[in-house]
């Protein structure tokens, strides 16, 4: 066994934007599903299958609630990574069918968005318009839709992006989208349940993950609304087993689904806190990064209360996340990403300066998780490192 003890025992986890960790109810409830109720649900010919198969049904039809759609609109997936490709790649076929091979995205979108997409584009034949947002680090609705040609089969825009923590119109654009032909695909990885009621408007596919909200990782869901009694005209990328209505097949993973569904549950039960106090801590932050020169990356009036993106003058954000490592746990970007020092390709395309752009540092929290961290001593440090002004 690995012994981890000393990660939580000095350092404040400010990292959530990356992954969260598991909820108490949330890992008994898994444990559950993998000791005790461990039947398969497809299993149909005794009572561990039938039990398993109510308790998947149960979950998604919660989950399905949650963005009010129908019971069945919910497609079970290891996450919001899988849930794009099958959204992305899955209605590639009909957009060839119909000479409709024109897509707008942004130049913001995670990489499990823009990857897809540029194989569309390059191996397809498909055109894509990136959209860049302008410093403010948000993409307009008006934007959107004056790209919009009667070939545009899809258009993509995340809900809030990973790095900046800025909350895209994706409810605005759907309402627009509805009345054309065009569909509206939205990665809500960052904004599942931190932002409910954007999510609720006509978006006809939505992709979810788990580990954002406190559930294990490997479990996310797509979200494929119709539009009436029309179905969005998805193929399947793999095949075998005909599973969650033949677009993701393979035996479903009972346990992490019911994690999903406690995970949920947990953080619907506890949304308004939970915002209450990520705002009281982000003044906090805030306040004590006062002691520092710095910028914030990013429109804050249209931004989630928990991710805060800065850039401190002179100071390279390398070499300041080693010099902070043992007061706290943050990151310069994507979790996917964040390995090669390059300039966040989010921060490039809002038009920052390279040395912005290289040096943003991100800082994500759950403040119930966070509630020994010294915001200043951070800054201290912070301030001790900065180069003279002058």
């Amino acid at each position: 066994m690995i012994a981890l003890g000393w990660v939580s025992a000095v350092v404040a986890y400010l990292d959530v934007a990356a992954t969260t960790r598991v909820e108490p109810r949330v890992a008994d409830v898994v444990l559950h599903w993998m000791t005790e109720d461990f039947g398969n649900a497809g299993s149909r010919t005794h009572e561990y299958g039938a039990r398993a198969k109510r308790a998947v049904q149960e979950a998604r039809a919660f989950l399905a609630g949650t963005v009010g759609v129908r019971t069945e609109e919910v497609i079970f997936t290891s996450g919001a990574t899988e849930s794009n490709n099958i959204a992305l790649l899955g209605i590639a076929p009909f957009g060839e069918k119909h000479g409709r091979k024109h897509i707008i995205t942004s130049a913001i979108e995670h990489k499990a968005v823009i990857e897809p997409l540029l194989h569309l584009q390059e191996k397809r034949g498909f055109e894509v318009d990136f959209l860049e947002p302008g410093p403010s680090g948000r993409i307009s609705t008006e934007a959107v839709l004056e790209k919009l040609r009667p070939d545009t089969l899809l258009v993509s825009l995340m809900h809030v992006n990973n790095e900046t923590g800025v909350i895209q119109p994706v409810a605005e654009l759907a309402e627009k989208l509805q009345k054309t032909p065009t569909y509206l695909h939205v990665d809500a990885a960052q904004g599942y349940a931190k932002v409910p009621e954007d999510l609720k408007a006509p978006i006809d596919l939505t992709s979810i993950s788990g580990h954002k909200i406190g559930a294990p990782k490997g479990i996310g869901a797509l979200v494929t609304r119709r539009r009436g009694w029309d179905k969005v005209p998805l193929e399947p990328i793999m095949f075998g087993g005909g599973q969650e209505r033949k677009l993701r097949p393979g035996t479903l993973p009972v346990p992490l689904i019911m994690g999903l569904y406690e995970a949920a549950k947990v953080f619907q039960e506890n949304r308004s806190r939970w915002e209450r106090d990520a705002k009281e801590m982000r003044e906090r932050l805030l306040a004590a990064l006062g002691k520092t020169r710095f910028q914030i990356n990013g429109d804050a009036g249209h931004a989630v209360p928990h991710i805060l993106n800065v850039t401190f003058d002179g100071l390279n954000a390398e070499a300041l996340i080693v010099r902070i490592k043992d007061q706290v746990a943050v990151a310069t970007g994507s979790a996917c990403t964040s390995a090669s020092y390059t300039p966040s390709h989010v921060l490039t395309a809002m038009g920052l300066p390279e040395e912005v752009a290289t040096n943003g540092l991100r800082f994500s929290w759950f403040p119930g998780q966070v509630s020994d961290f010294d915001p200043d001593g951070l800054a201290e440090t912070i301030a001790y490192m900065q180069p003279d002004a002058s």
